[in-house]
């Protein structure tokens, strides 16, 4: 993740001569970036971080501004932990332990979860629910195709944080006593849905919508071989028909584990290559992107002029 920018507090600036006026005056200019009262960053540094990068900035600055220690949950935990989710303009989202409640405002929404299923973890200075539990509630109180990116994820070896993959037995193990029989149900399809092979979030996430519009489930990472040899990977394969489907996430053209060396543009030019290797055995292949999969209805479109099947109904099995 980039290095997020420093959090410019009120009430530490106030102690330095700097007025709550003189910070609200220079958010209003754009210098500074408000990210909730009484917190702030550098304008510039904000307009240029991702916005699950922005999404962690609005975390840390809830936590400055508690007095209470909280426990964050949900999105909010798994920003921390570093596992993707889906869904911009998040609210931040903490626990309250007690039956009470706990008063949901300033853009932070709590959910009540009793103390004996919860175990706290403090991570980068923050108390935040554990990385199964998190993952769980994702599955239990978020859509279906949301749920399925973050235990994709967990599923898989994270090598850069040095977490090893859940099983699915583990994360199933995690639901009993702690959820209730409509959550468990919820998490339950989306565990067994669930699929280490999803190379990346946009996969996790496309996979998903495919099954939700009724695609019939494509082979993950299927390998693809001409006279020359291999030709590479297909994130998706429906072999029936013979179509290749392809995720365009920027990762592949920009980060250093992707290029191995390469620059963008010569990451590019390979990457066209490998497809007309693909195409020259016989596959079609269809392509798409982030924008694709956040317009409703578009990657369905996309699918289905590619001539990708739909599932046949039980009755015509």
């Amino acid at each position: 993740m980039t290095e997020l920018p420093r959090l410019i507090l009120t009430r530490e600036s106030v102690q330095q001569g700097v007025t709550a006026k003189d910070l609200a005056k220079l958010s209003r200019s754009g210098v500074l970036f408000r990210v909730r009262q009484g917190v702030y960053v550098d304008g510039a540094a904000w307009k240029s971080l991702k916005s699950w990068e922005q999404y962690r900035v609005c975390v840390n600055a809830a936590a400055e501004t508690f007095v209470a220690p909280t426990v964050f949950a949900w999105h909010s935990a798994a920003t921390v932990w570093g596992i993707p989710t889906i869904g911009q303009r998040q609210a931040v989202h903490a626990l309250t332990l007690k039956s009470d409640g706990g008063r949901s405002r300033a853009g932070v929404t709590r959910h009540f979860a009793d103390p004996r299923g919860v175990t706290v973890h403090r991570r980068d200075g923050l108390l935040v629910t554990g990385r199964l539990r998190t993952v769980l509630d994702l599955a239990a109180f978020t859509p279906f195709v949301e749920a399925i990116v973050p235990l994709d994820h967990v599923l898989r070896t994270d090598s850069r944080l040095g977490f090893s993959a859940f099983t699915k037995d583990a994360l199933r193990a995690g639901i009993e006593g702690n959820y209730t029989a409509a959550a468990a149900r919820r998490i339950m399809a989306a565990v067994e849905f669930a699929d280490p092979q999803s190379g990346s979030a946009g996969e996790s996430y496309s996979r998903a919508q495919m099954h939700v519009a009724g695609f019939q489930a494509p082979v993950l990472q299927f390998e693809v071989c001409d006279a020359s040899g291999l030709a590479g990977y297909t994130d998706f394969y429906w072999a029936g028909v013979r179509v290749a489907g392809e995720f365009d996430g920027v990762d592949k053209y920009l980060k250093p584990e992707y290029l191995n060396g390469r620059t963008a543009s010569q990451a590019v030019v390979d990457e066209k290559f490998r497809e007309d290797r693909i195409r020259a055995v016989g596959s079609g292949v269809v392509r798409w992107v982030w924008a694709d999969l956040m317009e409703p209805g578009r990657l369905e479109r996309k699918l289905a002029a590619a001539g990708v099947p739909r599932r046949r109904a039980r009755s015509a099995l």
